[in-house]
């Protein structure tokens, strides 16, 4: 396949390699309403007052998910940490950013603030403590051919939220798709795991990786989509096994929360997936079973279509990669097809067919 447009690639010597995702910043006019979506998809409370909330999985991460109070509902953006305060002072010496300074937040530590080039903020952490782990249940013992694992027993999952262990990634929609993939290269040190390319060999879809070197790293931790405007698409939280996802479907739709897509597997990235709607209609994601890769991986190139993000459950919808077309957003559109070189009008007609 030739590629006519440069692929998002490892940046010779990145600023930083951050370490982990820490968490998703958002804004919700209703606290209590953020709440009881994000208990029943299997978050816990870690703290909150009347203007934050702050949510965590069972992993000793002090927390995954904020939410501050808000008069419109949005995707504020995203925290990742590093390895040493040495890294902060490199960050904080870029153009733009902020000065390092003490977190208020659970887990303490300190940070600096960062946008990136679609305007996300992006907020990098040292120094935070851990906290004591939350239980959680083992995966199941599973029964196969010539594998008997499960004898004079049976399966019987709590009907309950399933419990996240983590926030695994997050995907996210730009105009300005090279510009802002390689900012995540050179100053994250993100390696690119896999890439979808339209049929003109141009990149669609990139999904980063964190360079952990010969620790393996997840698939992705973010991917980046060609877009006409900065989009939060979704956001993805680790659970203990398929039956946790199955499960947290059945309690998701008992509550009355609307299903987005799934379940299924993905191609790229191996995950069983399956999707939900908050009460914002933001996506997140349960999924188990992902792919880890060391840094030594090559990138991969591969075409993008509909059939191409799943090996096997339902289609994906249509609506999953629709976007709310409201005036502000048409505003938008036309704006940037005059100011992004990696936006065109024949870009997105294509886009919008493969996907239709």
């Amino acid at each position: 396949m030739q590629l006519l447009t440069a692929q998002p690639a490892r940046h010779p010597s990145p600023t930083t390699k951050a370490t982990s995702l820490a968490h998703l910043i958002f804004e919700r006019p209703d606290l209590k309403q953020a709440e009881r979506f994000l208990v029943d998809f299997g978050l816990s409370v870690a703290s909150r007052t009347d203007e934050v909330l702050y949510m965590r999985g069972t992993s000793g991460a002090p927390y995954c998910y904020r939410v501050h109070r808000g008069d419109k509902p949005r995707f504020v953006g995203l925290g990742f940490t590093v390895g040493d305060r040495v890294d902060l002072e490199k960050l904080a010496a870029l153009p733009g950013a902020g000065s390092i300074e003490r977190v208020e937040d659970p887990g303490g530590g300190e940070r600096v603030f960062l946008r990136d080039p679609a305007g996300f903020a992006v907020e990098v952490l040292h120094g935070q403590t851990l906290v004591a782990e939350l239980p959680h249940r083992e995966p199941l013992q599973l029964n196969s051919t010539g594998e008997l694992r499960r004898v004079n027993g049976t399966q019987r999952p709590p009907a309950k939220p399933p419990e996240v262990i983590r926030l695994g990634h997050s995907v996210l929609e730009v105009a300005n798709y090279q510009t802002t993939s390689a900012w995540y290269t050179q100053h994250l040190g993100l390696i690119p795991s896999d890439v979808q390319v339209l049929p003109d060999g141009s990149p669609a879809v990139t999904f980063f990786r964190l360079d952990l070197g010969d620790t393996p790293a997840d698939h992705h931790t973010l991917a980046l989509a060609q877009s006409f405007m900065p989009l939060y698409s979704h956001s993805a939280y680790e659970v203990v096994d398929a039956d946790a996802i199955g499960m947290g479907q059945r309690v998701l739709r008992e509550q009355g929360w609307k299903h987005a897509w799934g379940i299924g597997r993905h191609i790229l990235g191996s995950q069983i997936f399956d999707y939900w709607e908050d009460p914002w209609a933001d996506k997140h994601e349960h999924y188990c079973d992902g792919d880890m890769f060391t840094a030594d991986r090559p990138t991969g190139v591969h075409v993008v279509s509909r059939e191409a993000m799943s090996q096997w459950g339902p289609p994906m919808p249509t609506s999953f990669t629709k976007p709310r077309l409201t005036p502000a957003a048409i505003g938008m559109l036309i704006r940037n097809l005059r100011r992004s070189p990696d936006l065109t009008l024949r870009k997105l007609v294509t886009l919008a067919r493969l996907f239709a």
